[in-house]
């Protein structure tokens, strides 16, 4: 069967029952006891979910059959498809996934032992149109559920056999060509969780290569708050994904009144998409600071950090030849950032078919940094990973809407 035919099929199997996937947990067991099911199996369904991976109710051995056909009949554990999985040559990975409407979104994963990013769209398509960045020129369709959310992170640790049990083997039965549950092919790592562990309920043991998930993928974050939200509560959960605040990152372009909210619901880390010091400029490429300019956005943060205190926020600053790199730009954020704990990424512009910009030379990245590393602030710059199979920052758009513009190869 045909990469293309298997991914319809997943979404035919997301769009046919509801998804206990993403779902909270209260609201799992609600519809547990709704269906005579008694509410403590919520916690063992939630595991094996979460900590064990499974896609299908007769892998959960500690669940008597009736009830597994009683669950099957009634909802689905099914992952999105995966129209295309693409690895490129620094083992960067790009997962294209279609949901039952049909939507396409990508999610990217980011090795660089001894730890592994998983960068997670929120949203199909995004509505900022910040001028860099390849997503905002596709429009924004919708926001993508929790579930939709969640799903990314489980198909990647699918592709990496991450889970108990997992072989490890490149050609293992859970991320091999014309996986049935998948609905695609990958070329990445997996394996089967076996209903005879008699652990099942520990997680591995084994370093995993997934230890940080960035929401940088498509969309606005901050304007699918409460998806977002959601999904971070799923991550963090104990019984689950077990991820750590530390290990999560929310990226945003500025959408201001949201901050602080973050904050106060999540306390991850923070990052914001800065890319100009001046309101005049950030207003032509990251045209969200008309409405919240330089001066709201940066109280934002500093009130973000007096509430998470143990976090540093992150600013992002995608090097653009001849519009923001100079040493005078330098020296402006110098005193943007007065008071603020912050770390600064030096983003090596990555190019996309069309796009009106250049990368800055090393010479001048490096010059960039230097002010800012002299007056105290962290300064690394990003490498760029994945551009061969356009999974860099600011690279990403779906393939269904590559396909009506320029033919890009993956």
């Amino acid at each position: 069967m045909k990469t293309a035919e298997q991914a319809d099929n997943a979404a035919e199997k997301l769009a046919a029952k509801p998804n206990l996937v993403g779902m909270r947990r209260e609201e799992l067991t609600q519809h547990l006891v709704a269906l005579g099911i008694e509410p403590f199996r919520a916690k063992q369904i939630w595991q094996w979910i979460y900590t064990k991976g499974v896609t299908d109710f007769t892998a959960m051995s500690s669940i008597k059959k009736d009830t597994q056909a009683l669950l099957a009949e009634h909802f689905s554990i099914a992952r999105a498809g995966i129209s295309r999985n693409a690895i490129s040559f620094d083992e960067t990975q790009k997962w294209l996934l279609k949901f039952a409407d049909g939507q396409e979104v990508e999610t990217v994963f980011i090795p660089d032992a001894p730890r592994g990013t998983l960068c997670v769209s929120s949203q199909v398509g995004c509505t900022l149109s910040c001028t860099f960045c390849h997503t905002g020129t596709q429009r924004l369709v919708r926001n993508l559920t929790a579930s939709e959310i969640i799903t990314q992170l489980l198909v990647a640790r699918d592709g990496l056999g991450e889970w108990p049990g997992a072989s490890g083997d490149k050609a293992s039965a859970q991320g091999a060509k014309g996986d049935p549950r998948s609905g695609g092919v990958s070329e990445a790592k997996g394996g089967k969780p076996s209903s005879k562990d008699k652990s099942q309920w520990a997680v591995s043991t084994d370093p995993r290569q997934l230890t940080n998930i960035v929401f940088m993928g498509m969309g606005e974050p901050l304007y699918n708050y409460d998806n977002v939200i959601a999904a971070i509560e799923l991550m963090l959960d104990g019984d689950g994904l077990a991820l750590s605040r530390r290990k999560i990152t929310v990226s945003t372009s500025g959408v201001v009144p949201k901050i602080v909210p973050l904050a106060k619901d999540a306390g991850v880390n923070l990052a914001i998409s800065l890319h100009a010091v001046t309101n005049e400029l950030r207003n032509q490429i990251v045209p969200i600071n008309r409405k919240y300019p330089i001066e709201e956005l940066l109280d934002a943060c500093r009130e973000y950090h007096s509430l998470v205190p143990s976090r540093h926020i992150m600013f992002e600053y995608v090097m653009l030849n001849g519009v923001n790199d100079s040493e005078e730009d330098a020296h402006t954020l110098v005193k943007l950032l007065k008071g603020i704990p912050s770390k600064v990424n030096l983003i090596p512009f990555n190019p996309w078919p069309g796009a009106p910009y250049t990368c800055s030379s090393n010479n001048r990245i490096h010059r960039f940094g230097r002010v800012l590393m002299a007056a105290g602030i962290a300064t690394p710059i990003r490498k760029t990973r994945g551009e061969d199979i356009m999974a860099a920052c600011g690279q990403l758009k779906s393939m269904s809407e590559l396909k009506k513009g320029q033919k890009v190869k993956l």
